[in-house]
């Protein structure tokens, strides 16, 4: 946990917000002792992003925390790194800035918008120059436990970032953070105020799953069922007698991660089939009879390709003979050339490129062309009713 002084801070007691305390002080220093698993996994990623890995003895980071403009600009000198020996090398491990957030329901939207937002440094998080710890508090629907995080993130010198559908814990959570000069954002309030004014109608207030709150069992949570159990019962060019019945099919060279987007596609209500592409071996006739609008192919890098071929065949034990056969360079490219020449002869499928793309965006693209078509639209987009 990091460390810091402590803040001199003074509250009044209101009735929307109990005894605002100050903040306990916290030694100012504190080293994390990497594990050689995280090493190596830093080390790895920073590699397969091209980066250069900095080897050094040690490294003092400096954290400013901002106050109001009332309170004086501490900074905090941080020693902020450890070595762990793995090897014949020591790689230093650097004690991230702290993000806390909290939600009265799952946290699932402060958590997606936080990891999105992160995206855009993924040039200095990938190599630890700027690294980064998330905290996530989910279930907070009482003020005072509310509290007990504000001023921890406090003690941190975090950011703070909530998602509280209550007005009342929300006008809690933006006072606590501007009385102890934390910054703050508040994800759900605004979008939330924008939909009331545009609807004239008042919102509940109330987070999902709260009390008095009813969820019935719709049409679209049984279809979302039978899409999962549809896709399963498909996987890998299972059953191409029913290719016929699925929304989407896709088709691509083994390890293109075609069954963990059937699965991602079909918790979203759509049943996919997919269909592996091997060298050598004949399509299902039912694949170039299904409509081809539902027909998405999906390419890859052979580099990336072979170096995920060769971990997957290590892990299921494959003798040194299969495993040449599976993942040598030659076989990866005869067998992304083979794939091509499928796709060139149904020209009407989309190929998607998946290289450095994940799941959500892969399928992001599929479903955007999927409805395109479906509803034959001038304008890219995906719509549904409520």
């Amino acid at each position: 946990m990091l460390a810091c002084s402590a803040f001199h801070l003074r509250a009044t007691v209101t009735s929307a917000n109990p005894d605002i305390s100050e903040p306990e002080p916290e030694p100012k220093v504190r080293k994390l002792k990497a594990s050689p698993q995280l090493n190596r996994w830093y080390r790895a990623r920073a590699l397969r992003s091209g980066h250069k890995l900095e080897r050094s003895s040690h490294r003092t980071g400096v954290l400013e925390v901002n106050h109001s403009t009332q309170r004086t600009r501490e900074s905090l000198s941080l020693e902020s790194t450890s070595t762990e020996s793995d090897g014949d090398h020591d790689l230093e491990v650097t004690m991230g800035k702290p993000i806390y957030m909290v939600s009265d329901g799952t946290g699932w939207t402060a958590e997606h918008s936080v990891n999105a937002a992160l995206g855009q440094f993924d040039h200095c998080l990938v190599d630890r120059r700027c690294p980064v710890n998330t905290h996530l508090f989910s279930g907070i629907d009482d003020v005072e436990r509310l509290m007990e995080i504000i001023k921890q993130a406090a003690k941190e010198g975090a950011i703070f970032v909530y998602t509280l559908a209550d007005p009342s814990m929300a006008e809690s959570a933006k006072q606590a953070c501007k009385l102890w000069g934390i910054p703050s954002t508040d994800i759900l309030g605004p979008i939330t105020e924008a939909i009331a004014a545009h609807l004239g109608v008042l919102p509940s207030g109330l987070p999902r799953g709260a009390p008095g709150r009813n969820f019935p069992l719709s049409d679209e949570y049984f279809q979302r069922i039978e899409a999962v159990e549809f896709t399963i019962k498909q996987d890998d060019g299972a059953l191409p007698q029913n290719l016929c019945k699925a929304d989407i099919v896709l088709t691509g060279v083994s390890r293109t991660g075609k069954t963990p987007l059937s699965i991602y596609l079909a918790q979203k209500g759509y049943k996919v089939a997919n269909v592996p592409i091997v060298k050598g071996v004949a399509l299902p006739k039912g694949l170039f009879e299904v409509d081809p609008a539902k027909v998405f192919g999906m390419t890859i890098n052979p580099l990336v390709l072979q170096t995920i071929r060769k971990a997957r065949a290590k892990s299921l034990g494959f003798s040194e003979e299969t495993r040449s056969n599976y993942s040598e360079m030659d076989y990866v490219k005869q067998e992304l050339e083979f794939a091509r020449r499928v796709f060139a002869q149904n020209p009407v499928w989309p190929v998607i490129e998946v290289t450095g793309k994940a799941i959500e965006e892969t399928a992001a693209v599929i479903l955007r062309l999927y409805h395109d078509r479906k509803h034959k639209c001038s304008m890219p987009g995906i719509s549904k009713r409520y």
